[in-house]
């Protein structure tokens, strides 16, 4: 099916809501295996960053015909964790009544670039975040979202919840829609 929008707007669309989909269902599956010790803010806030820079590969693979698509797409999904922030703090706004009362805590922003930063290195724009590297790095992730001194290491922990095959699938569903929606707007 092909609607009005543009190439860079679909696949944006779509690749947003898959990962938003995604960090929620990685986030209720971890949590239980981190203990009650675990901060359900950080947890979230470095998973929407892994998902979003996985999300932003996955739908760079699929667009390589599009350099100029591809231009825009990457870097908008890289932005989610920081636009994810803005809509719940607007999200506050409008359930305190506060508006222009609500000052933003400009270190969040910077927590989350460093967070966007770690990812970005770790995941190098144009690869396939497919299920090697991703269980070469999602150990990583796990190891920044646990709390001190769990009895298990990250590698154990991540083999525990499945965690690589989900995060998996959401990348070859980004790509494969990325593909799909290309040959779609080359046809017409």
């Amino acid at each position: 099916m092909t609607s009005g929008l543009s190439l860079s707007a679909r696949v944006t669309a779509f690749a947003a809501a898959a990962a938003l989909s995604t960090t929620q269902d990685v986030v209720r599956s971890v949590l239980p295996v981190l203990t009650d010790q675990a901060d359900p803010e950080l947890v979230a806030e470095e998973t929407l960053a892994l998902v979003a820079t996985v999300t932003a590969r996955a739908a760079e693979v699929g667009l390589r015909g599009h350099p100029d698509v591809l231009a825009a797409v990457g870097p908008a999904l890289a932005e989610l964790p920081f636009l994810y922030h803005d809509f719940l703090l607007g999200a506050a706004v409008v359930a305190t009544g506060a508006e222009g009362e609500v000052e933003p805590d400009q270190s969040v922003y910077a927590r989350l670039d460093r967070k966007a930063a770690f990812y970005a290195v770790h995941l190098a724009p144009g690869r396939f975040p497919g299920p090697s590297l991703l269980r070469e790095k999602l150990p990583l992730w796990m190891g920044r979202v646990s709390p001190p001194k769990l009895p298990t290491s990250p590698d154990a922990r991540l083999a525990e919840t499945g965690l690589v095959d989900v995060v998996a699938a959401h990348a070859r569903l980004v790509t494969a829609f990325a593909q799909k929606a290309a040959t779609e707007a080359e046809a017409g």
